[in-house]
């Protein structure tokens, strides 16, 4: 693991760390919007960025750069392998030095100026123990091929406070997530999960029964839109990882339309065909984005269906 600090790093002991892990992802409009955001608040921040063993030299100095210049104090950590999801996350928390924990995907990008002021109001104001700030894509490219996850996403994802707080072990995402590292430290993500999906919100699970998770309305947009091939290889990924979970945590996870979904196309024994028709909707550009988007549901309900126990 290669370590980059700059100069404030040594003198700074911050209320809230903003952790950010990336893998080929480039966080460098993020860290420029940080940078804007701090304010009079240097003091209380730091932020630590890592690496996931992307590899690519020329992104490394990019990010040398903007860390030596930043007037937050920040660390550049670089590993030369993937650590994945669940392990780089831990890694960042077992480091931080602040109070809190802001976790951020590389790929988002806050929506208003305040974005950090706020999140350092909302501590001072209510001491959480871990609160969901939630995720637009109002930032977010409006090319057509990502038409479809754009439209998926402003119906199952970007939806307001008040509508997570129903839920609020569900709408949990290290996209914009802060936790009291206390809390966190007795409760890691778990480094079982493998590949993409589903480790914050079993994260989540775990913790909503001994503390109150919490939500508001301080988004940040998820700039990194995928085409429809792109989240079908992502729902591949993601099966087992339900599977888990849905051993893990039957009580939560039976009250979700996909697994709902799954369970009647496992009993049935349609799960294979149901995933090949939907599969072939789902990438017909002549189909409209909502048809598009309802098979993409259906292609993720069939392969949880063959993943399910």
């Amino acid at each position: 693991m290669i370590l980059h600090p700059n100069a404030r790093w040594p003198d700074v002991k911050p209320v809230l760390s903003v952790l950010v892990p990336f893998l080929r992802d480039d966080p460098t409009e993020l860290l420029l919007a940080l940078e804007a955001d701090q304010g009079e608040h240097t003091h209380r921040i730091e932020v630590i960025i890592l690496d996931d063993g992307t590899n690519d030299v020329t992104l490394t100095r990019t990010l040398q750069g903007l860390v030596n210049q930043s007037h937050l104090a920040t660390c550049l950590r670089s590993s030369t392998e993937n650590l994945g999801r669940s392990k780089g996350r831990n890694l960042l928390a077992s480091q931080a030095r602040g109070e809190y924990l802001l976790f951020i995907d590389a790929d988002m990008l806050p929506d208003h100026a305040d974005f950090l002021r706020s999140w350092l109001s909302h501590i001072d104001d209510h001491t959480p123990a871990a609160t969901f700030g939630g995720f637009s894509v109002t930032q977010a490219s409006a090319a057509p091929e990502y038409a479809v996850h754009r439209s998926m996403a402003n119906k199952s994802d970007c939806v307001p406070a008040s509508v997570r707080s129903q839920q609020p072990e569900k709408y949990v995402f290290t996209s914009n997530l802060l936790i009291r590292k206390d809390v966190f430290l007795q409760n890691p993500f778990d480094e079982n999960f493998q590949g993409w999906g589903w480790e914050d919100v079993e994260w989540a699970m775990r913790v909503t029964k001994t503390h109150a998770i919490t939500h508001i309305d301080n988004t940040a947009t998820h700039l990194g839109l995928d085409t429809v091939p792109a989240l079908m290889g992502k729902y591949r990924q993601s099966a087992t990882n339900f599977a888990r979970i849905a051993r893990l945590h039957p009580q939560y996870v039976a009250r979700y339309p996909s697994y709902r979904i799954a369970q009647k196309l496992k009993a049935l024994r349609l799960a294979t065909p149901v995933r090949i028709v939907a599969e072939r909707f789902a990438v017909s550009s002549y189909m409209p984005v909502s048809v598009r988007g309802l098979a993409l549901r259906f292609y993720r309900a069939a392969l949880y269906a063959k993943a399910l126990t």
